[in-house]
């Protein structure tokens, strides 16, 4: 059964910050309004961009957990797999902006990072300084304009689990993007046509503790479409909704179907497979080829992330019924625990 599909602006929530029924299904646009309130240490913001090229993977996030803000920044080198990550914690979430809306600019400055999302209406302009990235005495810059092309479609989903848990999340794939990185005395520069950029915006309330399952790439099919892609897992099970979705050359394949992960957790390095659970509509290999691990243990946040980056291979079913064919799709795939 399909879920409802939301064609006008609707809000999130209530008055007293509840779940408004209005808001539960998806969107081929970002209409929901999120309006969060109430439930004190449950609300959770995020901007999460990732910004990949044939030479570099590149991003940045802004989250606020109500108790602390955390941010982060990690560059790979996709020829050499050098790697390097910063993260910073801000209590309270000093110096960090995070607006309700996904078109509204946010940002965050601190002494050891700075960060700037700026919508400029057709785009995000991403501006990162990091004096001493990494900790190891050199800076890293980062000046990545994200082109949001007339008429794309991208994937909004409100996932409820109680009238007081749910989240809204907007994935934004296969944006055009343009700009350069420097880092340790090198210039990656980002051209549009072969980079692009993916936005996770997330607000809502959780639970404690969670888990999930997230894949997300963007290039070109064999036969030249523009493919975005986005899989979901765990966290979703049982809500009536999923975060499955393809972006071919701008128009949004919504998949209602669960996607069965199968992976080896103690060889996270070994292929991953995703498949639709009831149909053809996705048959994918997921080949990793780096690690990122990212571990947190403070005094209310607990959280363990493999996320592998990789190449995407095998078939996936368009809205109209076209096979397409991955051959070598640059993304990630994710399993993350946290108790937050």
């Amino acid at each position: 059964m399909s879920a409802k599909e939301i064609t006008v602006p609707t809000d999130l929530c209530d008055a007293a910050g509840h779940l408004s029924p209005d808001s539960i299904g998806w969107a081929r646009n970002p209409l929901i309004r999120c309006n969060v309130t109430g439930g004190p240490l449950r609300k959770k913001k995020w901007n999460y961009w990732c910004v990949t090229s044939p030479e570099l993977l590149f991003s940045v996030t802004i989250s606020h957990l109500d108790y602390a803000a955390v941010m982060f920044v990690y560059a790979l080198d996709l020829r050499t797999l050098r790697f390097q990550e910063q993260t910073v914690l801000a209590p309270l979430g000093v110096g960090c902006r995070l607006p309700d809306e996904v078109d509204a600019s946010a940002g965050y400055s601190g002494k050891e990072l700075k960060i700037s999302f700026e919508e400029l209406g057709d785009g995000t302009r991403l501006r990162v300084e990091a004096p001493n990235f990494g900790g190891r005495g050199q800076a890293l810059s980062a000046d990545i304009f994200v082109r949001r092309p007339d008429g794309h479609e991208t994937l909004n989903v409100v996932v409820p689990w109680s009238k007081t848990r749910y989240q809204f999340t907007s994935k934004q794939e296969a944006l055009p993007a343009q700009g350069q990185v420097r880092w340790e005395g090198q210039t990656y520069a980002l051209s549009e046509g072969e980079a692009f950029g993916c936005l996770d915006f997330g607000r809502g309330k959780w639970p404690y503790r969670a888990n999930w399952n997230w894949a997300a790439a963007s290039g070109k099919s064999t036969a030249g479409h523009t493919i975005g892609l986005n899989l979901g897992g765990q966290w979703t099970d049982g809500t009536g909704q999923t975060e499955n979705g393809i972006v071919v050359n701008g128009r949004l394949t919504k998949i209602h179907e669960d996607v069965v992960w199968a992976y080896n957790r103690k060889r996270y390095m070994e292929p991953w497979t995703m498949r639709t659970s009831g149909s053809d509509r996705v048959s994918l290999v997921f080949e990793p080829l780096f690690e990122r691990t990212a571990k947190t243990n403070a005094l209310l946040i607990r959280s363990e992330v493999h996320q592998m980056i990789g190449r995407f291979r095998g078939r996936i079913v368009s809205e109209d019924g076209e096979a397409i064919v991955l051959d070598g799709l640059l993304g990630w795939a994710e399993d993350h625990s946290a108790h937050w």
